[in-house]
């Protein structure tokens, strides 16, 4: 993908090109939390956005997507552009402008082999990538951190999607080998070990290409649910601010005062999050068995406490706990459709591969996606 970046940038705009990438996400645990200033444990993968680009000495910026196959001229003292993928680009530079830089007119082509609706956030490795090769270009002095942030209001201002800032983070924090533990009240992260190939194990993503259609409404049902739960708690509890503040002894203590869906709702979250710390406890000891089972008890929690997974999720995990090469499995992201993500020996790979396809066709009638992805670095130039 990187040499037909810079072979179309050598086509458009000549030689000189420097060439960047920044990569797609997968969350291991730690779903609906970050809303919730809770923790999440994302990586980056080996699945990137790549973008070259050259300074061009103008006051116009020309843009060339190679997936789109389109180009866009960009005049950033001017209105943002009418294609949604030109905006990204359009809003990061705005969001740099805001913040004191000065961006001189560039030129650029950019593509990517992070699948596309599998919710792996190639909009957020789009945004890493640009705000990366940006920053480097034209030493503009912004950290990893402030470019995680100039792609988060990227997505709220220019794009509409109030995202938390748990994508950004890991196209730009990530390693190879390593998965990000982020504090998303504090925005602390630590980089814990994640070498799933030295324990003899692959990392794999059944995609169901079942679309999300309830998850934006559910979404917000969710928020406003774990709201209720807070508001009950924070009368009787001073500093009580959101669900990380609640612990179960709390919420187990005023439940009366709360509708029974509240409950269940806040419940999953708190545990959620001290899965995903013990889940930690457990990398650190290296020990993946028992941290595969902290990635069955975050799907048990997301499909029958906070009520966002669908058939299609369930029946793969249900499969994936009756093999035994199968560490841990659970659905990934919001909910009502996407994929799952599976801890698999390698031994057992191919024939879990199969089984999967097989049964999940037979039963729905089309193949899942298969994508295997290897936990890899961050945003970074390519020399």
């Amino acid at each position: 993908m990187k040499t037909k970046i810079l072979e179309k940038f050598k086509t458009l705009y000549g030689e000189g090109a420097a060439c960047y990438a920044s990569p797609g996400r997968v969350n291991l645990i730690g779903e609906h939390t970050d809303y919730n200033m809770g923790f999440v444990m994302p990586g980056a993968i080996d699945k990137a956005i790549y973008v070259a680009i050259k300074p061009n000495g103008g006051t116009i910026s020309h843009v060339y997507s190679v997936d789109y196959d389109e180009a866009v001229d960009l005049d950033f003292t001017g209105e943002k552009p009418a294609q949604q993928w030109a905006c990204y680009v359009f809003g990061v530079v705005k969001e740099m402008e805001e913040r004191g830089a000065k961006v001189p007119a560039f030129d650029m082509t950019f593509g990517g082999d992070v699948p596309l609706g599998a919710g792996l956030s190639s909009s957020a490795a789009l945004e890493s990538a640009v705000g990366f090769a940006l920053n480097d270009t034209f030493n503009l002095g912004f950290t990893r951190e402030e470019l995680a942030k100039i792609g988060q209001m990227t997505e709220h201002h220019y794009i509409g999607v109030r995202c938390g800032i748990m994508d950004q983070f890991a196209s730009l924090f990530g390693e190879k080998g390593k998965i990000v533990r982020l504090d998303c009240r504090s925005l602390e992260y630590k980089l814990e070990p994640f070498n799933p190939e030295a324990a003899g194990c692959k990392v794999v993503l059944f995609d169901t290409q079942v679309k999300h259609t309830l998850a934006s409404s559910e979404y917000n049902v969710r928020r406003a649910q774990c709201e209720a739960g807070v508001a009950v708690v924070a009368k009787h509890v001073p500093g009580v601010e959101s669900l990380r503040d609640v612990t179960m002894e709390m919420l187990d203590q005023y439940k009366d005062e709360m509708d029974e869906v509240v409950y269940r709702r806040c419940s999953f979250v708190i545990n959620e999050n001290q899965r995903l710390l013990d889940g930690c406890a457990a990398l650190e000891q290296g020990d993946y068995v028992t941290f595969g089972q902290k990635v069955y008890g975050s799907h048990e929690g997301l499909s029958k406490w906070y009520e966002v997974s669908c058939k299609e999720l369930d029946f793969l995990v249900d499969i994936a706990r009756k093999n035994p090469g199968v560490l841990g499995a659970r659905m990934m992201g919001g909910g009502f459709g996407g994929c799952t993500i599976n801890i698999v020996k390698a031994e057992a790979y191919d024939a879990y591969v199969a089984e999967i396809t097989e049964k999940f066709e037979k039963e729905f009638g089309r193949k899942p996606r298969v994508i295997e992805v290897v936990i890899s670095q961050g945003a970074h130039k390519i020399e």
